[in-house]
């Protein structure tokens, strides 16, 4: 069952120009196969860039240490090399109505 998936990343590096069209192209590569989309809020400051990518949609993972594994098992260098943090939640379907849970 597919579940709802919130991702939160901050990629810094030193400032040279287009840093969130190269993010886009990082994200793209990660997560081509799964029904994810993100936003990309780029800035720029004292000579370094910064890219916060808000990322949600649904995926396969059933918790936040199965999207950690994904990411650390798929994320190319460049991944690594410029994510400073994150912040993940996962939330699984839960089978049954949402007051009872049975129905």
């Amino acid at each position: 069952m597919n579940s709802e998936t919130y991702l939160d990343f901050c990629f810094i590096r030193e400032e040279t120009g287009n840093f969130a069209a190269e993010i886009h192209r990082v994200l793209l590569e990660l997560f081509k196969d799964i029904r994810l989309n993100w936003y990309l809020d780029e800035k720029t400051e004292d000579g370094i860039e910064i890219v916060v990518a808000e990322i949600k949609g649904m995926s396969r993972w059933q918790s936040e240490e199965e999207t950690i594994n994904y990411i650390e098992e798929n994320a190319g260098e460049s991944f690594w090399k410029y994510l400073q943090g994150y912040q993940m939640n996962v939330y699984p379907v839960k089978r049954g109505c949402g007051s009872c849970g049975t129905h």
